[in-house]
């Protein structure tokens, strides 16, 4: 095995894995029962009825006096693969900040380099639908974390998490992506390619859930205490009302960790989770050295301000259409009204500024300014 176990060791590693899998046993029921008995093996070593005595339940004994053995030899099979490691609540390379929530995984699964946990991280999370400037903001901001000497830790899931885990990698830096699956797989599918990318450049996958676990409603929000835990503190992007990456937020926030938001216009859905955040206390976040700046006070950083124009760009026909769009939905109608131009020509220009993330669209038909 690539955790290098002796082989008594190994034989404790069997109990955890076999006490993971045991039915209605979650994190913080694991943890009361390592409280008690130190070790899972005892456990498998008392008798039914002194189970009864703890107050356990008959599905949980009837799994306990004869555990899935053959599930165990399968997560041993995944973990000897090379870059393929567990690391338990008493191992001493489990990530500290991670140790220190109310609910700690009982053990977690690693994919890639174990020691990228042990990192300075901040969480970047936000909506899986973002506009092309959230988009950016995160790949920036991603990146200038990296050039401040964090890892940058996410979901994987699509949208800003993806631009989080990007931003990072670009910029040469570790990214920590926490999954709400078994690491034998890559969920959604189509990020095969940014797993690989993250485990080359010594990263790591991680998650609580054993090999062949599929992606369950109720898991993400476990993932997501997951995120939160191993970070300093969780930049939320963007995010709508009731967004899962509110949910991490509120889990930093449970947590003691830092919350920092980006802000944005009042008439963009995707800006009322953030701007909420910061409603109700969270940093507001314009650059990297607004988050800098809590950790690190002492520390000089080069200026990260994100550059969303080029020189190129200024005398570009679609550049001079800005300056008639607001911050506000500005309709296409009232474009055509103060340029003189033909929808046809607003249209164009409109479609060039927003791949460009200089507006976005509103499901009524009009535009705003992001930057």
């Amino acid at each position: 095995m690539t955790t290098g176990c002796s082989a008594e060791s190994l034989e404790d590693l069997r109990y955890w894995l076999a006490l993971h899998r045991a039915p209605l046993i979650g994190s913080r029921r694991f943890c009361a029962i390592l409280a008690h008995f130190h070790s899972p093996r005892i456990l498998f070593e008392t008798k039914a009825a002194d189970l009864a005595a703890l107050g356990l339940k008959e599905e949980t004994i009837v799994y306990l006096c004869h555990p899935d053995w053959l599930a165990v030899e399968a997560d041993l099979q995944w973990l000897s693969a090379s870059g393929h490691d567990c690391l338990t609540l008493h191992d001493p390379r489990y990530p500290a900040l991670l140790r220190e929530i109310s609910d700690p995984p009982p053990l977690i699964f690693v994919k890639g380099d174990v020691s990228a946990l042990s990192f300075r991280q901040i969480a970047v999370v936000g909506s899986r639908n973002p506009s092309p400037s959230g988009r950016r903001i995160a790949r920036e901001i991603a990146s200038g974390l990296v050039s401040a000497g964090f890892a940058v830790t996410s979901g994987l899931a699509l949208g800003i998490d993806a631009a989080g885990h990007s931003g990072a990698l670009e910029a040469g830096g570790v990214t920590i992506a926490v999954a709400a699956t078994g690491l034998d797989r890559v969920y959604p599918y189509r990020h095969q390619n940014l797993a690989h990318e993250i485990i080359a450049q010594n990263g790591a996958l991680v998650s609580e859930f054993p090999p062949g676990t599929g992606p369950k409603a109720d898991h993400f929000p476990r993932r997501n205490r997951i995120i939160s835990g191993l970070s300093l503190g969780t930049l939320v992007v963007e995010a709508a009302p009731r967004s899962g990456s509110l949910i991490t937020a509120r889990l930093a926030a449970e947590q003691g960790r830092e919350v920092f938001a980006v802000p944005g216009s009042i008439y963009n859905p995707l800006s009322r989770g953030c701007n909420e955040l910061i409603k109700n206390g969270a940093k507001l976040i314009q650059t990297v050295e607004d988050i800098v700046e809590e950790f690190e006070a002492r520390l000089s950083v080069q200026a990260y301000k994100p550059s969303f124009k080029t020189d190129s760009d200024d005398n570009q026909p679609h550049m001079e259409l800005l300056k008639y769009i607001a911050y506000d939905p500005t309709s296409v109608d009232t474009l055509v009204a103060a340029t003189g131009k033909t929808p046809e020509a607003i249209a164009s220009m409109l479609l060039m500024l927003e791949l460009q993330g200089r507006v976005a669209s509103t499901p009524g038909g009009c535009y705003f300014r992001t930057q």
